[in-house]
């Protein structure tokens, strides 16, 4: 594990709204978690986003901190996310996290996955 220092154009960002559902999620837990936001090879399109919270963030993982909530990804997908800005958002009754991704070349069409371009 390392601790990286946030830099907005090399990393991801998240708003206020995600960290304040994330707080909420954790505090839920019982607290002292880590938000962890990683890819899967999955979907037809190649990656999914996948979120989970952790204990202590997982061998090979970059550990940030925004809003007052601490963050990890894998360092073997910061690439792929890359200027991603994480929001959470109400439409309707559904609540859920939306990732803009700038790398995103292409969306399978029930939006699950998602494809990028080979440098990333």
């Amino acid at each position: 594990m390392s601790i990286a220092t946030f830099e907005p154009n090399q990393s991801v960002s998240f708003s206020e709204a995600a960290c304040t559902h994330i707080a909420k999620e954790i505090e839920k837990s019982g607290g002292d978690k880590l938000f962890r936001l990683y890819l899967q090879t999955s979907g037809c399109s190649g990656y999914m986003y996948e979120t989970e919270l952790v204990d202590t963030p997982a061998e090979g993982d970059v550990q940030f901190e925004q809003h007052g909530v601490s963050v990890s990804v894998p360092a073997k997908d910061l690439a792929v996310l890359a200027g991603t800005e994480v929001d959470f958002i109400k439409v309707g009754l559904n609540s859920m996290f939306q990732f803009r991704n700038p790398n995103v070349t292409g969306e399978c069409g029930c939006g699950e996955s998602f494809s990028v371009t080979e440098e990333a």
